[in-house]
C-alpha cells in the first residue's frame, strides 16, 4: 500500500479561528481513502496561521525531515497555494520531494507527473504569488485610508500608558490613558529632558521599580526606554507608517558574523521619513515641547557619540597584539624604543586618552 504524509496550512489567524484547516484535512483523508493510501496518525502535518510567504513553517520542517530521513511514497496537499504562495518554493520543494523518491500530489491542482502539469502547476504558483501580492496591497491601501480618517484601529497596539479600546457598534477603536503608567511616563520625559538622566539611569529606575513592561517583563531594556523617548503618540499625535520593510537580511555584528550566524529573513524593519507617515490624534500624556527636547537630545547624542578607539597593529614578528611605543626619559624627553614592538597588555580599568563615555 501507498504510504502518503499529508500538509494543510492556513495563513491568518482569523482562518485559524474558522478551523477551515480541519476542512482541508478531512479533504485530504477523503482522498486518500479513496485512493487507497494509507496516512499514519502522525503524518498529518497542520501549519496554523503561517504564512506560505516562508518557509520556515513547524509542520513544514517535520515534513520535510521526514521525507529526508525516512522516506515517503506520496505527500498530499490540498493545492499548490497550501504547499507554498511563491513560485520558488514551490519549485523547490517538489524538487526536493522528488529527489528522496517522494512524488506530490494536489487535490485540487494538476498531478505533476508530465511536463504538462509541471507547467500548469508553474502558471499555478505564478498567479497566487500574483494574488498574494493584491492582497498585501489592497490591505495596505485599507489602512492607509482608514489612518487618514483618523482611526486609531490601524495601529499595532497601545504603547506603555495606553489602553487600547476595541471598536463598537457605538464608537470606533481608541487609546484610553492608563493613569498611574501614564504618571510614570512623564516622569521619565521629565528626568531625561530636565535632570540629564541617561537611557541606562532610566532603565535601571524602571527596573528598580517593579514596573512591568507593556509584555509584561520585569526587566526594562534600553531599546525599550529608548523607543519610548522617540514614540509622538506620548506628544498626541500617533503616527501610522512610522517604520517600513526592506527586502535585504538584517545587519550582523563582527562576533555574529565570525560565529557564522544568518538571519532568518531576507528583509529588515527601517524608519520611513516622518512626512511619509500619516498622523492620528491619541489623548497626550506630555507636551510637545518636552517632546521636542527629548528629542533634540536623541539627536545630539547620536550625532556626538565618540567612536572607538583604533586597534592596535598585530606584530607580524611575535603573533601577539603589539604596539610601536616611546619610552620616556627621566627629564620627560622621548626616546625611541630601538628594540622593536613592545608588547602592550591591557590595562583594564584605566582610562584611555582616546576613550570617552558614550552618552545616552
Amino acid at each position: 500500500m501507498t504510504s502518503a504524509a499529508i500538509y494543510a496550512r492556513v495563513s491568518s489567524a482569523r482562518q485559524k479561528k474558522d478551523e477551515t484547516i480541519a476542512s482541508q484535512t478531512a479533504a485530504l483523508h477523503e482522498y486518500a481513502k479513496q485512493h487507497g493510501f494509507d496516512v499514519p496518525a502522525e503524518w498529518v502535518f497542520e501549519d496554523e496561521g503561517h504564512s506560505g510567504a516562508t518557509l520556515v513553517r513547524p509542520a513544514l520542517e517535520r515534513l520535510r525531515d521526514l521525507v529526508a530521513g525516512i522516506g515517503v511514497d506520496l505527500v498530499l496537499c490540498y493545492s499548490p497555494d497550501r504547499l507554498a504562495r511563491k513560485f520558488a518554493y514551490q519549485a523547490l520543494l517538489v524538487e526536493e520531494f522528488t529527489r528522496a523518491g517522494t512524488r506530490v500530489q494536489f487535490v485540487r491542482g494538476p498531478r505533476g507527473d508530465s511536463p504538462e502539469d509541471q507547467l500548469l502547476i508553474q502558471f499555478q504558483g505564478m498567479f497566487a504569488e500574483y494574488e498574494k501580492a493584491q492582497i498585501l496591497e489592497r490591505y495596505r491601501r485599507g489602512k492607509a485610508h482608514r489612518a487618514k480618517t483618523g482611526s486609531v484601529n490601524v495601529l499595532s497596539g497601545a504603547p506603555f500608558g495606553y489602553r487600547y479600546v476595541r471598536k463598537t457598534e457605538h464608537a470606533g477603536a481608541a487609546y484610553e490613558v492608563i493613569e498611574h503608567e501614564a504618571g510614570l511616563v512623564a516622569e521619565l520625559f521629565r528626568r531625561y529632558t530636565d535632570d540629564g538622566a541617561s537611557i541606562a539611569d532610566l532603565t535601571r529606575w524602571l527596573t528598580a521599580a517593579g514596573v512591568p513592561t507593556r509584555t509584561g517583563k520585569t526587566r526594562w531594556d534600553r531599546s525599550v526606554v529608548w523607543a519610548m523617548l522617540r514614540n509622538p503618540a506620548y506628544a498626541g499625535r500617533a503616527v501610522f507608517g512610522k517604520t517600513g520593510v526592506v527586502h535585504e537580511p538584517a545587519g550582523l555584528n563582527r562576533v555574529a558574523r565570525l560565529q557564522g550566524r544568518t538571519t532568518p529573513r531576507a528583509s529588515k524593519t527601517v524608519d520611513r521619513p516622518r512626512s511619509d507617515g500619516t498622523e492620528i490624534a491619541v489623548p497626550a500624556i506630555i507636551s510637545h515641547d518636552t517632546f521636542a527636547r527629548a528629542a533634540q537630545r536623541l539627536a545630539d547624542n547620536k550625532r556626538f557619540a565618540t567612536r572607538p578607539a583604533p586597534r592596535t597593529r598585530r606584530s607580524t614578528t611575535t603573533g601577539a597584539w603589539a604596539q610601536m611605543t616611546t619610552a620616556t626619559k627621566a627629564d620627560g624627553s622621548a626616546a625611541t624604543n630601538q628594540s622593536g614592538p613592545t608588547i602592550s597588555t591591557p590595562s583594564y580599568g584605566t582610562t584611555s586618552p582616546h576613550y570617552s563615555p558614550t552618552p545616552n
